[in-house]
């Protein structure tokens, strides 16, 4: 690398020979151009610039090659880093999915039970209800007939005082002390 700097150093002032006159007079501009660049190319030379520019070159190429390999090494982390961000946002997708899935189970088993607890307590207000009938009839049908008895006994009780006489009284109250007195011992 050193020979070819050198080289392309040494041949670019080649356009200065196309110059008019003796080439090699102090008279000549050119000629004093020429020969300051070979002087100042040879001081780089001398002073080793060429290396220390390849050398600075060479620790700028590692300071780059470094910035891309750790620029490479945060590239990878984070595309691992989203990768696991997207899989634990799967998984939460997932498992809110089954939570969803869980109370809508939830839901229709609870109401499933209550229409259950309706319907058992729809059946428990109808036997109530008709329990409550039930004894509303009966006890209808006890004064009813608790009504017909006494109606009943107050018509035999005046068909009887009407045809009573003195004589069937007095027989019917002995035929009366006579079976109590049969049924007492």
């Amino acid at each position: 690398m050193r020979l070819t700097a050198t080289t392309a150093a040494l041949l670019a002032p080649l356009p200065a020979l196309a110059a008019s006159g003796p080439f090699f007079s102090l008279g000549n501009s050119d000629f004093v151009v020429l020969i300051a660049f070979v002087v100042f190319v040879g001081v780089l030379v001398y002073f080793k610039v060429p290396g220390m520019i390849g050398g600075l070159l060479d620790k700028r190429a590692a300071a780059i090659r470094t910035e891309l390999e750790t620029a490479r090494a945060l590239r990878d982390e984070a595309k691992e880093l989203l990768a696991s961000y997207e899989r634990k946002s799967r998984e939460i997708k997932a498992q809110a999915d089954r939570i969803v899935a869980a109370a809508r189970e939830d839901a229709k088993a609870a109401s499933a039970a209550a229409q259950e607890e309706l319907k058992r307590n729809i059946a428990r207000r109808l036997k109530a209800a008709e329990d409550q009938i039930a004894a509303a009839e009966g006890e209808a049908i006890r004064a009813v007939r608790d009504r017909a008895i006494a109606v009943a006994i107050a018509a035999a009780g005046d068909v009887l005082a009407r045809q009573m006489t003195p004589e069937a009284a007095g027989a019917m109250i002995d035929e009366s002390i006579r079976v109590v007195g049969a049924k007492l011992h």
